[in-house]
Parts: structure tokens; C-alpha cells; sequence
């Protein structure tokens, strides 16, 4: 098993409008081979901002990395315009694999 996982740092009052882009995205992860599943989480608000983090759960690591260089990748991609409000800095990838 191997989880993806990408932490966003949200501006303060603009959760909503970050889960409605995920709502209202098109990820292409269903027609992707080694696909599993995928979660958005959202953690507690600090002073600066709301912690939100993308999970995606994979067969293997090859397999997400198959998907990083797929052409659904870059179709899911294509449309991602960080809004300068939105974001606290750019999102920061994490990768484990499944060891028990």
C-alpha cells in the first residue's frame, strides 16, 4: 500500500470556497490503474491559517507514480490556478508506504 498525501495551508475564512473546488474538481482517479481510494481532510484552524491535507490511498508506489505521468494527471491538473487568497504558500507532498 502507499498513501500520497499533499497539506494545504488555507487563508482564514476561506475553507468553504477550498472544499468547494474539490467538490467541484475532476480528478480522473477512478481510471486510474492501482487507484484505491481518496479523502480530503481538514485539521484544526491556528492564528494563520486552516490545515487541509489531500489522502490518497494506492496499491503500490509505482502505481501513484504511474499516475503522476499520465495524461489523467495532467487533465486533472490542467485547470489548477492557485488563487493568491486562498493559498498559504504551495502545497507540501508527503509519501509513505505501508510497512505492517
Amino acid at each position: 500500500m502507499y498513501i500520497a498525501m499533499n497539506r494545504f495551508r488555507i487563508t482564514l475564512g476561506k475553507e468553504a470556497e477550498f472544499i468547494e473546488v474539490w467538490k467541484n474538481r475532476e480528478t480522473f482517479l477512478d481510471t486510474v490503474s492501482g487507484f484505491k481510494s481518496f479523502n480530503l481532510l481538514q485539521s484544526d484552524s491556528n492564528d494563520e491559517c486552516t490545515l487541509f491535507a489531500s489522502h490518497s490511498v494506492w496499491e503500490t508506489k509505482s502505481a501513484f507514480e504511474a499516475w503522476t505521468k499520465s495524461e489523467a494527471f495532467k487533465k486533472a491538473h490542467s485547470g489548477a490556478k492557485p488563487s493568491s487568497d486562498l493559498y498559504l504558500g504551495r502545497p507540501k507532498f508527503e509519501g509513505f508506504e505501508g510497512v505492517l
